[in-house]
């Protein structure tokens, strides 16, 4: 994709990444791919906010040539330096030798420790102010959102706020860069949401923070660096944070996510049957086979939902592994204070239900009901198990 202006003297320049399996090498992205944003700022001086990662590199630098030549660069703003957004500084630092790199204290001091640079860099406080000639840059510190050193900048003149990892998402943009041109909508603020629980969910009180110190600010566009620019609506993507960010410490709204694994369909065929019960009271819910769904996948549903169905057998007298790692995950992320129940087989022994309360202990959920059986599922346990779904579903609309 070309250059392509945001607003008079500001251009986006980017890449898609659809090549990369896993965003911090663990999230898949395969099928959804992500962009890197990067912006330039041009007046009588020229900035060039946040880069990319050593990706795609002939095509940005084409794009930025489309703007202003590379070697006449007056400053680069570093809003975090996670390699996904500074790969390129080596290569910045050979093209325009003569440019400042500007960030915090803390993000100055990553650049000497990742790519060994101390020269030509200029630490920025809180609220200070640089001037470009008709346009200026405003730095405001939102630390943890979601790296110690990050900040985010504003152009009071166009009311642009590049924010960083902050309001971004997942996906490949497809053809258009801009909220008001994209024609799959629920697939960015589905993707929006994935990103805001693998990424950021651990950090939700620094982003309820920042939110509220950047809430004095007018915003015409929030340009993110990942994921749609939002210039026809930025309230929705500050709403939707703002939600994101709630359910951190208060109650996500009636729903289940219903989590099985199975060795030999015993498990499965039970987990078949709770479905149906909770399907009858009508309340959203999203079904994972832990065995074959990476936690990524997983985590926004335990996130905004308020009730959790574990169903796993007992191995080797503990719970069935590939569900002990999505629940750790969900313990990674502070995923607390839902309400579950659990259910599964055993063979000789059990032991399963007792490992789902060991590895959920520090998050505070509540395990309300429990259901094993022993070997292969009866008719009765059948019918147990659709009573057992449907009591629990019931129970999550409960004051």
């Amino acid at each position: 994709m070309p250059a392509i202006e945001v607003k008079p003297g500001i251009h986006w320049i980017g890449v898609n990444d659809r090549t990369t399996d896993l965003f911090e090498g663990m999230w898949p992205i395969t099928q959804e791919g992500v962009s890197y944003n990067s912006y330039l700022v041009v007046d009588e001086k020229t900035a060039l906010i946040d880069m990319i990662k050593d990706h795609q590199v002939a095509s940005f630098m084409d794009q930025m040539q489309d703007s202003v030549d590379p070697r006449k660069l007056d400053y680069i703003v570093v809003n975090h330096m996670e390699p996904d957004h500074s790969g390129l500084v080596p290569l910045i630092r050979q093209l325009a030798p003569q440019a400042t790199f500007v960030g915090t204290a803390k993000a100055i001091a990553m650049l000497k420790s990742f790519y060994g640079l101390s020269e030509g860099v200029q630490v920025v406080e809180d609220g200070e102010e640089l001037s470009l000639g008709g346009k200026r840059l405003q730095f405001a510190k939102v630390p943890f959102v979601h790296w110690p050193e990050t900040m985010v900048t504003y152009e009071p003149e166009s009311r642009v706020l590049f924010s960083c990892d902050a309001f971004g998402g997942y996906g490949a943009l497809r053809g258009s860069i801009f909220d008001d041109e994209c024609q799959d909508m629920e697939f960015y603020v589905r993707e929006s949401l994935r990103y805001y629980v693998n990424i950021v969910a651990r950090f939700s009180g620094p982003v309820r923070k920042a939110i509220a110190k950047l809430g004095g600010l007018e915003i015409d566009v929030i340009a993110p660096s990942h994921g749609l620019i939002w210039r026809s609506d930025p309230a929705r993507i500050i709403a939707l944070y703002q939600e994101w960010a709630r359910l951190a410490t208060e109650c996500a709204d009636p729903g289940v996510t219903l989590l099985y694994g199975s060795m030999y369909g015993n498990t499965e065929a039970v987990m078949n049957a709770v479905a149906e019960g909770v399907s009858q009271t009508g309340l959203p819910l999203e079904i994972f086979d832990v065995a074959r769904t990476h936690a990524s996948y997983i985590l926004p549903s335990l996130w905004t939902k308020n009730g959790v169905l574990v169903g796993a057998p007992t191995y080797e007298v503990s719970l069935f592994p590939p569900m002990e790692e999505v629940l750790r995950s969900a313990g990674h992320k502070r995923i607390l204070r839902k309400k579950a129940a659990y259910f599964g087989s055993y063979g000789w022994s059990g032991g399963a239900q007792k490992g789902c309360k060991t590895v959920t202990k520090a998050l505070k959920w509540d395990w309300l009901d429990a259901f094993e059986f022993v070997g292969a599922p009866t008719a009765d346990d059948l019918a147990a198990a659709r009573a057992f779904g449907l009591r629990f579903a019931q129970s999550l609309s409960e004051a």
